[in-house]
């Protein structure tokens, strides 16, 4: 078998019932499924009992330990000859193992046998139009030029580039090798695509295959989400020196820019009420004209950019909190996790087994 794709649900019945639909519209059907209940209270049995007869269906369920644990728990159980991740809340379009194959093939027929490797590769994600207007704004700020740079958006980089766990393909051997995933909270996929190019495997940006993302729902468990890859990308720092990049910091000096305006804003206000002539006055109005045009120059960018994406004012407007969220919630853990692991020398988090991990 060629393909085994492992997908660990906690309490997400409804989304695996997506995941395992679009699988049973796939054009290549050498594969297996393998799904890992991670000690949910809301189990996903009966769904899986109606795919056990379209598909190459294995359920499986364990005590709670978390996304990388579980994905482990199937590897270890699956026969492809490359394991395939998924979150559970993604949807694939038809062709996705076609192209996976499409891929792989391009890759062989490269000039040099180095440049033929391919030891994992991981695609993108897009918004399907049936998402909701708040998914598809979370979805634009987790994809757009104007908020990570465009470094999840699935174009070609000069950069290397390390697979993420909602659509992350692996040689089996390699997994093995390396014990699939460390137990931690958050990071985990990006801590494993860090120890696969410490082992010299060749990891690949495939763009055709790409998946549907449906991420959070709301922007509460959107903040708290990227908030939690901010703290992650401390973790990986001390994990793998080196690995930190200027791009990974940007959300934290956005964040601290953002509060630099906002007491800028109040000083010149103060200023321009009680300043004592009217220079002061004058300069006063200036700092507030200053410290509001600035993020409105942001703002009217994020609105226009993600209407014209997008084809919706609505999900335009929505854009602009999603997009603040997402630099000021990944920005914040930043912030507080290089305090207290750089600064206190303290443990912090991300690695406490005992906590849930999926809340």
């Amino acid at each position: 078998m060629k393909y085994s794709i492992i997908v660990p649900v906690y309490n997400r019945p409804e989304e695996v019932e997506e995941l395992l639909e679009s699988l049973t519209t796939q054009t290549c059907q050498d594969f297996e499924v393998i799904v890992v209940e991670d000690g949910s209270e809301v189990p996903c049995s009966h769904v899986c009992e109606r795919y056990a007869k379209r598909l190459r269906l294995h359920y499986y369920v364990k005590a709670n330990g978390g996304p990388g644990e579980a994905r482990n728990y199937g590897a270890e159980r699956a026969a492809g000859e490359w394991l395939i991740v998924l979150d559970s809340d993604v949807v694939l379009p038809e062709g996705y193992l076609a192209a996976v194959d499409d891929e792989l093939s391009a890759v062989q027929t490269l000039a040099s046998e180095d440049a033929r490797r391919c030891d994992a590769f991981g695609g993108p994600d897009r918004a399907h139009e049936d998402f909701t207007p708040i998914q598809k704004a979370i979805s634009y700020a987790m994809t757009s030029f104007f908020t990570t740079g465009g470094i999840r958006g699935g174009k070609k980089k000069l950069d290397r580039f390390y697979p993420r766990s909602f659509n992350m393909g692996v040689r089996c051997g390699l997994w093995q090798q390396l014990g699939g995933f460390r137990h931690m909270r958050f990071g985990e996929d990006i801590d494993f695509s860090y120890r696969m190019e410490e082992a010299g495997a060749r990891m690949r940006l495939f763009p055709e295959a790409w998946v549907w993302h449906k991420r959070r729902t709301d922007f509460r468990r959107f903040f708290r989400q990227v908030n939690n890859s901010g703290k992650a990308r401390i973790n990986l720092h001390l994990l793998h020196p080196g690995s930190m990049k200027l791009v990974h910091m940007l959300p934290a000096l956005f964040t601290v820019g953002c509060l630099a305006l906002v007491i800028l804003f109040v000083f010149g206000l103060l200023l321009y009420l009680f300043g004592p002539d009217h220079m002061n006055q004058a300069c006063g109005f200036a700092i507030c004209e200053l410290t509001v045009a600035l993020p409105l120059i942001y703002v009217i960018l994020i609105f226009v950019d993600s209407s014209v994406r997008n084809r919706s004012l609505l999900v335009g407007l929505l854009s602009v909190p999603a997009s603040f969220i997402q630099l000021i919630g990944y920005g914040t853990g930043f912030l507080s996790a290089a305090w207290q692991r750089l600064v206190l020398r303290q443990k912090g988090e991300g690695f406490d087994d005992n906590e849930r991990l999926y809340k």
